[in-house]
């Protein structure tokens, strides 16, 4: 099954085989080579703070160390809800040595989401930034937590224990400041098969709107990182800057940033938030040689003024990822700042990265580029899923390889239905041109990739269906010439109900995550249905795009 002659083996590039060789190493054991190898090399910088590999390696062993004398064992699942700050690092592959697994969570999460999440994955110790503690309080009684390490804000005062906070435990409070849990000894050594167990939940959601958590076992996340490498080893230099504003909770985040700095002993220049103007000014004074990023961040700078091609020229390859590159954008980025980008294609199942285009040799916009190496793709047929489609014609992408995730965690049927004879069925509607190359031409599933975040419409139809005046809600993804998409809700009032867009957003804010809050608003008598009343949204976007065709022929 699939493209037995690999018609994109014949574009690779010269540096990179077909097949590597890949260690078999948890995460933990990969950051103590790289300490070994290069002590005194920096890992991690955030504004003037440096860490070596010799110091991030002794912080995340003590951080371990600590994670024990807590009560954590082999396979306890942490959560981590910070933002890219070094105490995030430290805690991953702290997490990592204590042989526990790291359930990610965005720190924009709403406390409906992190209380699924907390329960979903089982999780008994959060690490979280001060200020996301209210958030973790107002939850704590409806999960199993029973322990909160808290990093406090830089510049701000030490954070301890919330005021008011019962001990959780004859001895330990709840809430520990995160430079208090470190041990000043050697964790207890914890025996890791990396191609078994379970290195991180990398939560996910799909066409029912549940979110759910994506096992990527330490094989998996380090195989990405070496396929990765692999991949740009052609420009990688001695000392690589990776500029780390993408989120470490994201999978693109932490492969292609973090993950890949650490097999490579790169620096990861941290950028806790993403702002145009203080990333420009980042890159002008530390010159960071790769820039991974999402079509957002692209236009932002786009749109800065007074940017030039020397302000760039440290970096080496920009890669772009986490939603569709639009080619003007890509053109434009490209002209003003002597830049190059790549465009490429993951999922949080494969750890995230299955193709990317080469640095070096043909690269076509638009496309997601080829798959990156050890990895097989088929394109099969929408109807059965069992066809494998001609060249050129579209059907679902489905791949295999070593970066695919084991499965959902507890949810055996979504992982026979995603993964069935070893391939990973992804959702996305693709095709393959006769090059080799692959092009993503829509998603199957009918998420919403809004400025790179996933929005799953089921999960906003829910909250807006929890309004006591909304008969009927449908939302769909419409374009957006910044975020790429953006949410759009279709809204059929009660009865005698007045509703406006104020009132609706007002208490989307207070349920959702704010990426996830409808931007725009339609109120209608009622909604396109299929024959069993099931609501269209293809003909709501579908219409949405019709008219917003005929304003522009008109304009």
């Amino acid at each position: 099954m699939g493209y037995a002659d690999k018609p994109w083996l014949a574009h690779y590039p010269a540096h990179v085989p077909p097949h590597l060789d890949y260690p078999e190493i948890s995460l933990g054991q990969l950051l103590a080579e790289t300490a070994r190898r290069k002590p005194d090399g920096t890992a991690v910088r955030l504004g003037s703070f440096r860490m070596t590999y010799r110091e991030l390696h002794g912080a995340a062993a003590a951080f371990a160390a600590g994670l024990q004398r807590l009560g954590v064992k082999k396979g306890d699942r942490i959560a981590l809800m910070l933002p890219n700050l070094p105490q995030y690092v430290i805690a991953y592959y702290g997490a990592m040595i204590a042989g526990a697994i790291v359930a990610q969570v965005n720190p924009l999460y709403v406390e409906r989401e992190l209380e699924h999440l907390l329960n979903d994955s089982g999780a008994e110790v959060i690490v979280a930034l001060d200020a996301l503690m209210p958030r973790v309080e107002a939850v704590r009684g409806r999960t199993r937590l029973r322990r909160a390490i808290v990093v406090r804000t830089p510049g701000a005062g030490a954070a301890g224990a919330p005021a008011g906070a019962e001990p959780a435990g004859p001895d330990v409070p709840f809430a520990l400041p995160f430079e208090a849990v470190a041990v000043p000894a050697a964790p207890a050594p914890v025996e890791i098969d990396p191609k078994e167990d379970v290195a991180v939940l990398q939560y996910t959601g799909g066409t029912t709107g549940t979110s759910k958590g994506a096992m990527l076992t330490h094989f998996n996340l380090a195989a990405n990182a070496l396929q990765i490498a692999t991949w740009v080893s052609d420009i990688l230099g001695e000392d690589e800057v990776i500029l780390t504003a993408l989120p470490l909770f994201h999978s693109y985040g932490m492969t292609v940033c973090m993950n890949f700095a650490v097999h490579t002993g790169g620096t990861m220049l941290l950028v806790p938030r993403f702002e145009p103007q203080a990333v420009m000014d980042l890159i002008r004074a530390f010159r960071p040689t790769s820039f991974p990023g999402v079509p957002t961040m692209y236009v932002a700078i786009n749109n800065l003024p007074g940017v030039t091609p020397e302000d760039l020229s440290s970096l080496r390859v920009c890669n772009s990822g986490g939603a569709a590159m639009p080619v003007e954008v890509m053109r434009e980025f490209e002209r003003r700042t002597g830049a190059t980008v790549v465009e490429g294609y993951g999922l949080s199942e494969a750890s995230p990265v299955t193709h990317t285009n080469p640095t070096t040799g043909l690269r076509k916009p638009g496309s997601i580029g080829l798959p990156v190496p050890d990895t097989e793709c088929r394109i099969v047929d929408l109807d059965t899923g069992e066809r494998d489609v001609p060249v050129g014609e579209i059907g679902e992408l489905c791949i295999r390889g070593p970066q695919v995730m084991k499965g959902y965690w507890n949810r055996p049927e979504e992982t026979a239905e995603a993964l069935r004879d070893g391939w990973l069925y992804t959702g996305d509607i693709a095709r393959m041109d006769d090059d080799g190359y692959f092009y993503i031409t829509d998603r199957k599933k009918e998420m919403i990739i809004a400025g790179g975040y996933n929005v799953y419409p089921r999960e906003v139809e829910e909250v807006l269906f929890a309004h006591p005046g909304v008969k009927e809600a449908a939302v769909v993804g419409i374009p957006d010439p910044y975020r790429g998409e953006t949410v759009k809700a279709f809204v059929v009032p009660k009865p005698g109900v007045t509703l406006t867009a104020d009132e609706l957003a007002a208490h989307c804010r207070a349920h959702l995550a704010a990426y996830k809050v409808p931007r725009a608003y339609e109120f209608r008598d009622d909604l396109p249905k299929s024959m069993v009343g099931k609501v269209l949204r293809r003909v709501l976007r579908e219409e949405e795009l019709a008219r917003r065709r005929e304003g522009q022929a008109g304009a």
